[in-house]
């Protein structure tokens, strides 16, 4: 779990459990938050590099997760990122199969996002407050 307090995202303990085993299957990993409906709602978590990001894309976080050598990157769409800038989200997993593109797919769970607005002190950190 993250508990950096001037970070936009965080991992629950289960979120950062799973991480520790699909690094240890696949590597480093990367998450990307796109908009849309259904998956494309849910956060897709990819082997490091896998997902290729550019302009469209807005890099929010790099996470350490305790026993993880490398942290995980966590992506955001612009267009998405224009809608969330003033939350705070949390990635959490849950029983049930997510899109078969996100790593976890294969384990019988799934990524998802938890959000909260920002508190005034988040806000002004991240040079939110009066946007």
């Amino acid at each position: 779990m993250t508990t950096d307090p001037q970070t936009r995202v965080d991992f629950t303990g289960e979120a950062a459990d799973l991480l520790r085993r699909l690094t240890a299957k696949h590597g480093p990993l990367m998450f990307h938050q796109s908009g849309g409906c259904c998956d494309g709602s849910s956060p897709m978590c990819y082997p490091a590099g896998e997902f290729i990001t550019g302009d469209a894309d807005v890099l929010l976080a790099d996470l350490a997760v305790d026993g993880l050598a490398v942290p995980v990157e966590f992506w955001m769409s612009v267009a998405q990122y224009e809608y969330w800038k003033h939350t705070h989200l949390t990635v959490d997993v849950v029983k049930g199969r997510g899109s078969g593109f996100s790593v976890e797919s294969p384990e019988g769970v799934r990524f998802l996002i938890r959000s909260r607005l920002m508190s005034e002190a988040e806000l002004v950190a991240f040079g939110l407050l009066g946007d």
